[in-house]
């Protein structure tokens, strides 16, 4: 069976109509630039799954109130200022299909921009005393920075093992999503116990959801995105560690010498590509995202049985089944 956003967001269909309203009002400004660029932001979002974890994790014990749409208006806000700020440092001009901010208004525009959002996220938890919140997206803000900062590192010398990896990756990736469902559950529940399961809950969907991001790299799904993106940019991702990690003195030194000297090359990364599908790495990958994705239904399922439970069930499929 397939399973569509649609069907996935029908117990939460009036909290996400709200959720527009309220985001896009978060997103004006009295400056006619950055309202120019705010406009242009709203009109070309993405799926906004985010924001659906938090209300499927406040109403598995609860019910969505005033703290719960500030927490993902909060958690939109942050992960857009991210976005925004990532297309800068990745000096990339396309987001979800379209002209990203840097490519349209500059880089000094696009920082101050995502700084605007930060801050804007900030003042709505602040001005409404939800420090609780407010802690656990810090984190994330940190944590986010940090593993963004180390994977530059480790780019710069191609010497990334599977553990520092997954530290990257629950870092850079996951720490939003675990954010997300913490936020969720905290708006409805004081109980710390609760909402440390809610955010390793987040944290096992967010890295399940990244892994699936490498596996498109190699071509697993004919979603139209050029191949070898990540090896083009020096990024090690769990299939191409595992090729290497296995592969023959000599293969692993000619792996790692294209990679740093022929990494524009399309040819050349395309013969990585082939040797990474060859050496199972395609394969140890898929079933690392599946295991991931079974821990996270191991924790969901300690929680009772409700429509919004199963909806988060048929999103942490979606996440790991997705074809973009």
């Amino acid at each position: 069976m397939v399973i569509s956003l649609k069907d996935i967001k029908r117990p939460i269909t009036e909290e996400l109509r709200e959720f527009e309203i309220r985001f896009k009002g978060a997103m004006k400004s009295p400056v006619p630039l950055l309202d120019k660029v705010m406009f242009y932001i709203v009109q070309h979002k993405g799926k906004q799954v985010r924001p659906m974890f938090v209300f499927f994790c406040a109403k598995l014990l609860g019910e969505v109130n005033e703290s719960t749409y500030r927490g993902a208006a909060l958690i939109e806000l942050l992960h857009t200022a991210t976005l925004v700020h990532d297309d800068v440092v990745d000096d990339s001009n396309m987001r979800r299909g379209m002209f990203s901010v840097n490519a349209l208004w500059k880089n000094k525009i696009a920082v101050l921009v995502g700084d605007y959002l930060l801050s804007k996220g900030l003042l709505l938890s602040l001005d409404n005393d939800d420090f609780h919140l407010l802690k656990l997206v810090s984190t994330a803000v940190k944590e986010m920075s940090e593993g963004e900062l180390l994977q530059i590192e480790k780019t710069r010398r191609l010497n990334l093992d599977e553990e520092t990896y997954y530290r990257i990756i629950r870092q850079k990736t996951a720490s939003l999503m675990a954010a997300a469902c913490a936020v969720g559950m905290a708006s409805t529940n004081n109980d710390p116990e609760l909402v440390h399961r809610a955010h390793e809950l987040g944290e096992k969907i967010g890295v399940a959801f990244q892994i699936k991001d490498d596996l498109f790299d190699f071509g697993t799904e004919d979603i139209g995105k050029p191949k070898g993106i990540d090896i083009k940019e020096k990024k090690l991702s769990l299939p191409l560690i595992y090729a290497i990690n296995h592969a023959s003195s000599g293969d692993r030194k000619r792996l790692i010498n294209t990679i740093k000297k022929h990494n524009t090359k399309t040819k050349k990364v395309n013969e990585v590509i082939d040797y990474v599908w060859q050496s199972g790495g395609i394969e140890y990958a898929q079933e690392s995202m599946h295991d991931y994705r079974r821990q996270a239904m191991d924790i969901l399922a300690t929680f009772p049985d409700s429509p919004s439970r199963s909806s988060l069930e048929m999103l942490i499929e979606f996440t790991t089944e997705r074809k973009k």
